[in-house]
């Protein structure tokens, strides 16, 4: 790649959600919607035209692939799919020279992995932007799309309270940096032994978050109820464990009679059934996750545009 293909300006990465500003959070989300409502009319938007985006898999997924293809595809790019079967990173390259080789060949790279410190390692070395697809620690695109969703069915977050119901993971942590950054209250409840650590998160005032040990309280007066599955991609082994941990757990219809009477649910999926959420609820009228799925290509292409072109008119 000559250095003429690369993007202009300071090079910008997408690893965790407080890497942009509340007002570049803000153009994106609004971008995506003006995104969104041209893929609806069929109007072509191909405002990244010749650009390549290279897909690191360290961890699979439905639908960070397909929303990242699609998105890039309908962009007017190409893509480039790799996966540690079949590149090097399945042979013990450092990673930091995977970045050093893929950086001068493409001009964006989406990369799905283990620890937030691979992901980080990858971008320091890299030329080109780096979107973080999925760590271990945070999920910045998803709740991207998942503010996209809760403004297009009750407006802004702002002021609002969304209630995380379940494990203190990636989405957890994830959500608690947006509400610092946009300005509404996160509450929490986990079982003991699986609740934010306090040593990576301080101390946030009780206007950004409050934690509780009765779900059901955490979900009272909340416009937004979501949940994840009980065992996250790692952590296999501890499935029964975590099963019988998070027991009272299950979001279910009377959790969402606690919430505000307007209050929608979202889960970022894949989701089980009778575990952590009744099927009356993800399949019922408050639920929104396949908006929210769908979601995903719209806010990624806005990211993507931002991340290589800036702020356009």
């Amino acid at each position: 790649m000559t250095d003429a293909t690369l993007p202009t300006g300071p090079l910008r990465h997408f690893l965790q959600f407080k890497d942009f500003t509340r007002e570049e959070l803000l153009y994106v989300l609004q971008r995506a919607r003006l995104i969104k409502a041209k893929f609806k009319r069929y109007e072509p938007h191909h405002t990244l035209h010749d650009r390549t985006l290279a897909m690191v898999f360290e961890k699979a997924s439905t639908r960070t692939r397909v929303s990242f293809e699609a998105g890039m595809y309908q962009l007017g790019g190409s893509v480039i799919h790799l996966t540690t079967g079949d590149s090097q990173l399945g042979r013990s390259e450092p990673i930091e020279d995977t970045a050093r080789v893929v950086s001068r060949m493409v001009d964006l790279i989406m990369i799905r992995t283990f620890e937030q410190s691979r992901l980080e390692r990858f971008a320091a070395h890299s030329r080109v932007p780096v979107i973080n697809g999925l760590t271990n620690e945070y999920h910045p695109c998803q709740i991207l799309a998942d503010i996209l969703t809760f403004t297009e069915h009750l407006d802004g977050i702002e002021g609002k309270t969304v209630a995380w119901i379940g494990d203190g993971n990636n989405m957890a942590y994830t959500w608690l940096q947006a509400a610092e950054i946009l300005g509404f209250t996160l509450h929490v409840s986990a079982p003991e032994g699986y609740r934010l650590d306090r040593r990576l998160i301080g101390n946030p005032p009780e206007s950004i978050l409050r934690e509780f040990d009765n779900p059901t309280d955490a979900c009272k007066g909340a416009h937004l109820v979501t949940t994840d599955v009980w065992t996250s991609m790692g952590f296999e082994a501890e499935n029964e464990e975590r099963r019988r941990a998070f027991a009272d757990w299950q979001v279910n219809a009377r959790m969402m009679a606690a919430a505000d009477r307007n209050a929608v649910f979202m889960h970022c999926l894949p989701a089980h059934r009778g575990e952590e959420v009744t099927a009356d609820v993800i399949d019922g009228p408050q639920s929104v996750v396949w908006d929210e799925a769908e979601n995903r290509l719209h806010v990624q292409k806005a990211l993507m545009e931002f991340l290589l072109l800036g702020r356009l008119p």
